[in-house]
């Protein structure tokens, strides 16, 4: 099991926008937490259900929102404080030195684009689900992907447990997103809940992205 816990690669300015993305999703989790309704209402209110979105039509037995909406809106519900909280961790990690480098307006541009590229290919891949897709994943898959091809050699302490294995050590960064998103692939048709295409979606489209917006004058960090 890998866990990043921090990277070696400051940033030149605060990350506004990462901050303000990772406490919108806090607090709306809070809200569903204390609300009495509780989180499964909003999942089913506010989730992405693919068969809605190929078939153009709301289910009618269900509270909800129309299916464009539920697109962007999905990207901010979690099911859990662990879902929470891991998502969050590998947001603030990653995706503060992606907002340095490409600035802010257009990290919530790209950060909005790889979310709804996740939930389209999550959706391709299965056209008549009916089961609400919720998370920030999809978006933050999209960052690591970016950062993969923009900071590939700096370090990121990463916490290590391997039966009685048990470290934090300094991997570089092609390593720990190259293992997660092969992780990710090898786990397609595991099910569990998680919508493995969303991630791995989201990451191929924030690698694309990040070379688009990049271009020639990208700038690369390493650190050893």
């Amino acid at each position: 099991m890998f866990i990043p816990l921090r990277d070696e690669n400051p940033t030149r300015r605060i990350p506004v926008v990462t901050i303000f993305i990772i406490a919108l999703n806090c607090l709306i989790f809070l809200y569903e937490a204390i609300s009495p309704r509780g989180p499964d209402y909003y999942t089913l209110k506010m989730g992405a259900i693919p068969y809605e979105v190929t078939h153009f039509k709301t289910l009618a037995h269900l509270p909800r929102l129309s299916p464009p909406l539920t697109l962007f809106i999905s990207m901010f519900l979690h099911g859990s404080l662990f879902h929470l909280l891991g998502n969050m961790l590998f947001l603030w990690i990653f995706g503060n030195n992606v907002e340095d480098f490409i600035g802010r307006l257009r990290f919530i541009v790209f950060y909005l684009f790889c979310g709804l590229g996740a939930d389209l290919t999550h959706i391709i891949f299965n056209p008549n689900s009916r089961v609400p897709m919720i998370g920030a994943s999809g978006a933050i898959a999209g960052v690591l992907g970016a950062y993969f091809i923009l900071f590939p050699r700096t370090r990121v302490f990463t916490f290590v447990f391997l039966f009685i294995f048990i470290r934090v050590v300094p991997i570089p960064a092609a390593y720990v997103l190259g293992f997660w998103f092969l992780m990710q692939v090898l786990n397609v048709g595991l099910g569990g809940g998680v919508a493995w295409f969303a991630h791995i979606g989201g990451f191929i489209i924030g690698i694309g992205l990040i070379k688009a917006l990049s271009g020639r004058k990208q700038r690369r960090v390493w650190v050893n």
